[in-house]
């Protein structure tokens, strides 16, 4: 029944004791066209850093030096087709649009080591808030617009084990272009591989159009009054993060499938017109349990709206090209009320997050984008479901095998709530899911997650 990790498991060890050893700038291999790079209207709100850590167990063809040296090399290689990654954002005063400006400033390589042991550092898939030492997220000493768009940082355990950290701005990828980022670079790890997946890099395929046509009223987008560029990062689902706990919710594929056979169930001949996917049926029993845990004097009544990410590059007409490098993803929603949320039938919460990305059609789409260009809007909702479940970070095949483990860095804010993958790499229908709330909401929202999941069976 939805196991959770109760406790912290690194409470032992909250300092992994990380040393810097070396940090260099890493250029294009080859020499790049100097330009400023167009940023779409979806690239313009996501500029904040994402850091994620892929942690590798010892390999003995492979020493920690060897694999420092293959990444840094591999690096240089991926900075021809990803020359954009070697530059730095610059704000265009008389659009009032961010660029990148392609200047080839470089990006950061970093070598460090740790005190511990891989097996040392407890748990890699709960959030340990001392991998954040294991990758620099942007340097000191460096104004916004100077920070390196790419940080990777190498660090050795004492095993001979390894992580490889990330950070790079969220305006140059979303979860789909960095997997085939990846891919890339792991290819260019070896002596002789081409690039895995050529990237598309052409931006203006999400430009607005000309002139804007909004043709939706998207509830799920907020109206900002602000200059575009001018917020560094978006001021939607924060929340200071000492006033939260934060646990982890694990659901195995039993219970996937449970979920699963329970919006079924409900109407046979109906659940034949919707999908019926893990993603689906877990993100409904999560938010009827996050909007029924949540302290209102509104009531039964309120109305509740759950977010979610839909990839819009087959959704285009025509498609936008599968490599395409960018973000081209937009936000879906469902809305309902708490009473229907808790009285209604599970069929129908899974029905209404399918109905939610169905909506993004073409045209939804467009108009969504359009919205950008005039209203220079934030995604907006009581909360936000992240999935890093069916990414696929960790199948990335480098010279020293595959990594034992790949998650983004964590940080505890209320009202986004984040999907991982189980570390079994073959149980790919488990899921964990990491909710960070007040303590009182936390307890309310931990029984009606069983609640919900015993009904369901």
């Amino acid at each position: 029944m939805g196991s959770l990790q109760r406790g912290p498991p690194y409470s032992g060890i909250q300092d992994l004791k990380v040393t810097i050893q070396e940090s260099n700038l890493v250029f294009p291999a080859k020499e790049t066209e100097k330009r400023s790079k167009f940023l779409s209207n979806i690239d313009q709100v996501l500029n904040f850093n994402v850091p994620t850590i892929h942690f590798f167990p010892a390999n003995g063809e492979f020493p920690p030096k060897i694999v420092a040296e293959k990444l840094k090399t591999a690096l240089s290689k991926v900075l021809v087709p990803y020359d954009f990654l070697a530059g730095r954002l610059k704000l265009n005063h008389q659009s009032g649009r961010m660029e990148i400006d392609c200047n080839s400033a470089g990006a950061v390589f970093m070598v460090a080591s740790c005190e511990f042991s891989l097996d040392e550092i407890g748990d890699l898939v709960y959030p340990n808030p001392a991998f954040g030492q294991l990758i620099v997220q942007k340097l000191d000493n460096v104004g916004p617009y100077d920070q390196p768009l790419c940080i990777l940082q190498f660090t050795s355990f004492k095993c001979g084990g390894f992580a490889m950290g990330l950070s790079n701005n969220h305006a140059t990828f979303d979860g789909i272009s960095f997997k085939i980022f990846l891919q890339n670079l792991a290819s260019q790890a070896f002596d002789d591989k081409p690039l895995a997946i050529p990237p598309h890099n052409d931006r203006t395929l999400l430009s607005a159009r000309t002139p804007p046509r909004v043709t939706f009223p998207h509830p799920e987008l907020l109206k900002l009054k602000i200059p575009i560029g001018e917020e560094l990062s978006p001021p939607t689902f924060d929340c200071p993060e000492e006033e939260l706990d934060f646990k982890i919710f694990r659901l195995s594929s039993d219970e996937v499938n449970y979920l699963k056979n329970k919006a079924k169930a409900a109407d046979p001949a109906e659940a034949t017109y919707y999908k019926i996917t893990g993603f689906n049926v877990v993100t409904a029993h999560i938010w009827r349990c996050k909007a029924l845990s949540c302290d209102s004097k509104a009531g039964p009544e309120r109305p509740s709206t759950v977010l979610y990410a839909v990839d819009i590059r087959p959704r285009l007409n025509p498609p936008l090209p599968a490599s395409y490098t960018g973000n081209a993803v937009l936000t879906a929603y469902a809305t309902a009320q708490c009473k229907e949320l808790e009285e209604g039938p599970f069929s129908k919460l899974v029905k209404m997050v399918f109905e939610g990305a169905s909506r993004m059609t073409d045209e939804y789409a467009r108009s969504a984008i359009d919205w950008g260009e005039v209203y220079k809007g934030f995604p907006h909702g009581e909360f936000l479901v992240s999935s890093w479940w069916r990414l696929g970070f960790a199948d990335m095949e480098y010279p020293w095998g595959k990594p034992r483990y790949s998650c983004p860095v964590v940080h505890h804010r209320k009202d986004i709530i984040l999907l991982f993958p189980d570390i079994d790499a073959a149980n790919t229908d488990a899921v964990n899911v990491l909710v960070a709330l007040p303590v009182k909401e936390m307890e309310k929202f931990e029984t009606l997650f069983h609640k919900f999941l015993l009904e369901a069976k």
